[in-house]
């Protein structure tokens, strides 16, 4: 990476001189921190790196320390300038050359890198509650948590994601009780919803039960003459529990379906019935009462949270013997760290941001580092439609994220949901995510996709054999085979084109191709799997300015297959990026 490697130059060149005591006053006593940019005017360099603040311990005014680093840098494939404070770097004709090379050698490879060092990695996010269809906020954690895995396995991280079951609170009897009645109105018994608004909130009245209502009839036929025959105005309880077993199992597979459509794979489905069936909850409870961490008040058990940093004690067992949501989260996560992984990585949303203290409160009782927990929390996602915003709601009819896939389309809904910070509210607009225009993110980037390939299969065409004097049908084998036997000295022909434009735009381009590495670093190691998409959208754009500058289908061959090798190294990182996001490239639009 060319970031790195030119701020590693220049930091060792400093460390050196302060070793031989050759940086003015500077002693290595003095700590200092340096950043590389990205000159906004190009007549300066490709990178730049501001030692300005170094003169406070070199005692030497700027220009002369950035001249004393520079001069113990050696540069082979650069040439050094100063400007101020600023040391800047400008690649040589043969760096541009290796870059390209290196794309057309690694294809796919290129980028990959073990920063993660192979450290373990439960990511868990979704985590709904199987009561209903995802909503929209439902998306953007499955679009989110599925990029990012995929950005940081690319980057040597060992993950696997998981979707938390909330299954085992009073919200699946609930599902049962109005999947009850929907069923006995598929069977004409005169019965509805409470029309008391108070009361109709202990049941889901949205109509996303009555396929549901429809398949249990069809599918349950003895069972459901036993409803019939039993019915006497009331629940019975025996069919309640069948049949809140069968709405849980059925909008779990409905939901699990929906995720595979959207790109997203779970390697496990924990299910926090599970935990207090086997016993799990309890024996937490025990070794959290063990370790003296728990107190009686009130007739109720109480975490003592608050010394360990939380803002104040939790409750772990209420008065009435009933466990607290936060009971068997505390279970599930001592679950997670006896599975040895080194990262806990959960994305929930905003609204859970005074659960952190108290998670990491009881890792920390439980003999772990706090730390191993990350959090990012996910800001709500407004959906826009017709220029309103649409209200959304599980209770009603409303539009679920099966919806919005239906009517935008995967790439698209995928794309939209993770080119924003996960930490800032989302617009999402269906009219421009629909659209087919350069206003519409996605579709710039896949039409930059598609225009690069075009070029390739537009260079295929009859050639003639000088020697024998006979015409050769060539085709896009043969064209990637003869750009993938270029060698490094065959770019050269890029630069000997007396067009400085071309020549300009060109090298931006390469520039922006390699710092798909820096990129997808930045993206593992930050969390941020959103400057992917924004990436995407500037080679895009460059990409773009290369074509209209650059001639690719030109009459001198060597010149041509050699921009072509730049084109298909676009092709290359466009779909590296947009596999990591789970957005399709398509060849063709």
């Amino acid at each position: 990476m060319l970031r790195e490697y030119f701020l590693e130059k220049v930091t060792k060149s400093v460390n050196n001189l302060i070793k031989n005591k050759a940086l003015g006053q500077m002693s290595e006593n003095d700590n200092f921190s340096l950043n590389i940019e990205v000159p906004k005017n190009t007549q300066f360099g490709d990178f730049a790196v501001n030692v300005s603040s170094l003169s406070r311990y070199t005692k030497l005014p700027p220009v002369k320390t950035a001249e004393i680093i520079a001069q113990n840098i050696d540069n082979t494939d650069f040439d050094i300038n100063i400007t101020a404070g600023f040391i800047n770097f400008r690649l040589k004709n043969t760096a541009f050359n290796k870059i390209i090379s290196e794309i057309l050698d690694k294809k796919e490879e290129y980028g990959r890198n073990n920063k993660g060092e192979n450290k373990k990695v439960i990511l868990e996010y979704v985590s709904a509650n199987p009561t209903g269809p995802f909503h929209i906020g439902h998306g953007r954690w499955a679009a989110m948590g599925s990029a990012l895995a995929n950005v940081m396995k690319f980057s040597g991280f060992n993950v696997y994601q998981e979707f938390y079951i909330n299954d085992a609170g009073s919200q699946i009897q609930k599902l049962g009780k109005s999947l009850y009645i929907r069923i006995l109105k598929e069977l004409n018994f005169d019965i509805d919803f409470p029309k008391d608004e108070e009361e109709a909130k202990n049941y889901y009245t949205g109509e996303y039960l009555i396929p549901i209502a429809k398949d249990f009839i069809k599918e349950e036929k003895e069972k459901t003459e036993q409803i019939k025959k039993d019915y006497n105005n009331s629940f019975n309880p025996e069919h309640l529990k069948y049949i809140s077993k069968y709405a849980r199992l059925k909008m779990l597979n409905l939901q699990k379906k929906l995720l595979e459509n959207f790109h997203t794979h779970f390697d496990n489905y924990f299910s926090e019935l599970t935990l207090h069936e086997s016993g799990k909850v309890e024996e937490c409870i025990k070794k959290l009462n063990d370790l003296g961490v728990l107190y009686e008040k009130d007739g109720a058990l109480w975490f003592a949270s608050s010394k360990y940093g939380d803002d104040q004690d939790r409750v772990i067992k209420k008065s009435d013997g009933a466990y607290t949501y936060l009971t068997a989260d505390i279970a599930y996560h001592f679950n997670k760290l006896q599975r040895g992984f080194d990262i806990l990585l959960n994305i929930w949303g905003a609204d859970h941001h005074g659960y952190i203290p108290r998670m990491k409160a009881a890792i920390e009782v439980l003999g772990y580092n706090p730390d191993s927990l990350e959090v990012l929390l996910g800001q709500l996602v407004n959906l826009v439609m017709n220029g309103e915003q649409v209200r959304m709601g599980k209770r009603t009819k409303m539009i679920t994220l099966d919806d919005l896939i239906e009517d935008v389309g995967v790439d698209a809904t995928r794309y939209w949901m993770i080119m924003r910070s996960i930490d800032t509210t989302l617009d999402f607009d269906i009219d421009l995510a629909k659209s087919k225009t350069d206003e519409n993110p996605v579709f710039y980037v896949q039409y930059a996709h598609a225009r690069a390939c075009s070029i390739l299969r537009h260079a295929i065409g009859e050639k003639v054999d000088v020697i024998e004097g006979q015409q050769i049908q060539s085709n896009l084998k043969d064209i990637e085979q003869k750009i993938q036997n270029l060698k490094q000295d065959d770019f050269n022909i890029l630069w000997d084109v007396k067009d400085e434009k071309a020549e300009e735009i060109t090298k931006k381009l390469i520039l922006k191709l390699e710092e798909y590495k820096h990129i997808v670093i930045t993206a593992a190691l930050n969390r941020t799997p959103y400057i992917i998409t924004k990436y995407l959208q500037e080679l895009s754009q460059t990409f773009h300015q290369f074509y209209t500058f650059s001639k690719v289908l030109v009459d001198d061959e060597k010149l041509m297959l050699s921009r072509l090798a730049i084109v298909k190294s676009v092709t290359i990182i466009l779909k590296s990026a947009m596999n990591l996001i789970a957005v399709t490239a398509p060849e063709r639009m």
